[in-house]
C-alpha cells in the first residue's frame, strides 16, 4: 500500500541517505556536500513550523519526499512558495513523484497559497550527472519555465544553469486571504 503522510524528525536518517544520492551523485541539486544529520534535522523542523513536509511510503518503506518553503522572506511575497522534491532514485518514473507533488499542492491549496515556484538545475546539454528530467516533470504538473539563470551553479567540474518554473494554483484576488500555516490545518 502506497500513502502520503506528514514527515517526522524520525524520518531524518531515510531522507537523508535519499538527499545523499542527488549530492554525491548528480547536479540535481547544486550542494557539494552532503549535511550531517544534526543539520538535515535542523533543517527538516525548520521547514516544518510553517510549511508541509510529507514522505511517500510503500509497505512501510519510505520512497521520497517533498516539502514547501519561503519563496521570499519578504510580507509582499506572501502568498507564493518554493516547491522540492527528491524520490529514491529507484522508484523514478513510477508515478510517485505525481502522487507526492500533488498532495503538496492540495495542502498549499488549503493553507491559501495562489504560486508555486521550483528552482531546478538545467543542462544546456544532458549528462551523467543532470538530465532535463526534473523540468519534463514540473512541466507535467502543470508548472511553466519563466527564467533561466545560465552557468550559475558548479559542480563535477563543469558549470550547470538554473530554471525558475512556476505554477499558479489559486486566484489572485484584490483581498487575498492571509495564508495559515500547515500546522494550523493539522
Amino acid at each position: 500500500m502506497t500513502r502520503v503522510r506528514d514527515a517526522e524528525l524520525a524520518d531524518t536518517p531515510r531522507l537523508l541517505d535519499i538527499y545523499r544520492w542527488y549530492v554525491e551523485r548528480t547536479a540535481v541539486t547544486f550542494e557539494w556536500k552532503t549535511p550531517t544529520p544534526e543539520a538535515f534535522r535542523q533543517r527538516m523542523e525548520e521547514t516544518m513550523r510553517r510549511w508541509p513536509y510529507l514522505v511517500i511510503e510503500s509497505d512501510g518503506q519510505t520512497l521520497g519526499y517533498a516539502y514547501a518553503g519561503n519563496f521570499h522572506s519578504r510580507a509582499s511575497y506572501g502568498w507564493c512558495s518554493e516547491t522540492t522534491i527528491y524520490l529514491a532514485p529507484e522508484v523514478r518514473r513510477q508515478g510517485l513523484g505525481r502522487m507526492l507533488y500533488t498532495a503538496l499542492e492540495e495542502r498549499l491549496k488549503d493553507m491559501g497559497l495562489l504560486n508555486l515556484y521550483a528552482c531546478i538545475g538545467w543542462p544546456e546539454q544532458e549528462d551523467e550527472y543532470l538530465t532535463r528530467d526534473s523540468a519534463t516533470f514540473h512541466e507535467r504538473m502543470g508548472y511553466r519555465e519563466i527564467g533561466r539563470f545560465r552557468h550559475c551553479g558548479y559542480k563535477f567540474g563543469r558549470w550547470y544553469s538554473m530554471i525558475w518554473m512556476e505554477k499558479i494554483i489559486g486566484a489572485h484576488t484584490a483581498a487575498p486571504s492571509p495564508v495559515r500555516t500547515a500546522a494550523s490545518l493539522r
